[in-house]
């Protein structure tokens, strides 16, 4: 298994924002980087499936769930639709569903943990937003890398070595 995290923080931890270790692994890909586009979105997935039905070009979704733990903002079907359209990873700061399913798929998923519960569909959320998840900031554009270490994003896309 490869751990690309703890090279980028040996290298490169002055220019990383490092996440809190609060996330778990979800997908089949459990290394994946990108740049980010992020969204809020609290117990409404209108805009995770707007965003995954778009061409994802490698880059990473941010979903700032507020931590909420009554619905899931991911589920299979939306995560499928993500793999479909080339995004090389979700990150959830909240929670998802269909988590055997998700394991299967080519794509990478964070989350905090898994709610059987969907969303109601309302419309409802803000795209392109600055996310702070417990003090620190992640904004759209910045590059997020993930693993089973954790996530950290960085302001520039850095060099990196899978091998």
């Amino acid at each position: 298994m490869l751990d690309l995290l703890p090279d980028l923080c040996d290298d490169y931890l002055s220019e990383l924002t490092v996440l809190p270790p609060i996330f778990r692994q979800f997908g089949g890909q459990s290394i994946f980087y990108g740049s980010v586009v992020t969204i809020r979105c609290p117990e409404d997935n209108s805009l995770v499936r707007h965003w995954v039905s778009q061409p994802g070009e490698g880059r990473v979704l941010l979903v700032d769930g507020g931590g909420c733990d009554r619905r899931a903002l991911l589920g299979d079907n939306l995560a499928k639709l993500a793999v479909d359209n080339g995004w090389a990873g979700i990150v959830v700061y909240g929670y998802v569903r269909d988590a055997a399913t998700l394991a299967t798929l080519p794509l990478g998923i964070q989350a905090l943990g898994a709610m059987p519960v969907k969303t109601e569909k309302r419309g409802l959320g803000e795209e392109e937003v600055v996310v702070e998840i417990h003090g620190r900031t992640i904004r759209p554009g910045q590059y997020l890398y993930a693993d089973d270490n954790g996530v950290v994003v960085a302001d520039r896309q850095l060099p990196i070595s899978l091998s």
